[in-house]
């Protein structure tokens, strides 16, 4: 089983963009994170562009990817590296369309082997599969379970993402399991010590992994 799993930010579902610019330069210096989703929720075009131009430089200047939620048009208008799309969302075929052959397209496929299968078949850069564990963070009607991932690997070349209550205490698990990033909100950002620490112990726990 390969260990080269890596970190994945998603960002909370509200956000100050200048002051959570501070912790996500925090959370990016403290150690190795592949991508930064920028997630929010309920807000309109020009708040998701407000965010994206002053989050996107600190991710891109790391040569951390920055991908947008949901929104492949304004990823496109926004110099974003990617979109993520949920099964609610766009359509994958057409957000590939709006993005393009080089941008990341990811896809969000809850615990299904079949919609896994369907995004891989198409030409996604990853699947999401989760939630893994319980989270506050949105509600959650799906539980995968590790095996999944380890399915995954065995089929399909195409990276895959774990999602849902990842914790550094409880993600051993699945970086052995097979999971090549972690997708991880609330205990990066609300950590006691910090995103900075966060992320450390992240990149410690995955790899005695």
């Amino acid at each position: 089983m390969k260990a080269d799993c890596r970190l994945y930010l998603v960002t909370p579902p509200a956000l100050e963009p200048a002051a959570f610019a501070v912790d996500l330069a925090a959370a990016l210096d403290a150690g190795d994170v592949a991508c930064v989703q920028l997630r929010l929720k309920d807000v309109d075009d020009d708040t998701v562009r407000r965010a994206i131009d002053v989050l996107r430089p600190i991710a891109q200047s790391r040569e951390v990817a920055f991908i947008l939620n949901d929104h492949p048009r304004l990823a496109r208008e926004t110099g974003c590296d990617g979109v993520h799309v949920g099964q609610a969302d766009t359509p994958y075929r057409e957000a590939r369309k709006i993005m393009g052959a080089e941008s990341i397209v990811g896809v969000t496929c809850h615990d299904s082997r079949h919609l896994a299968m369907v995004a891989g078949e198409d030409g996604a850069d990853y699947v999401a599969f989760g939630a893994f564990f319980p989270t506050g963070t949105k509600e959650t009607e799906h539980r995968a379970t590790p095996d999944l991932l380890t399915w995954w690997q065995e089929m399909m070349e195409i990276p895959c993402v774990a999602i849902g209550g990842i914790t550094p205490e409880n993600c051993g698990d699945l970086v052995r399991a097979g999971a090549d990033f972690l997708a991880v909100v609330s205990s990066i950002w609300h950590h006691p010590e910090g995103p900075g620490a966060a992320v450390r112990a992240f990149n410690k726990a995955i790899a005695e992994a």
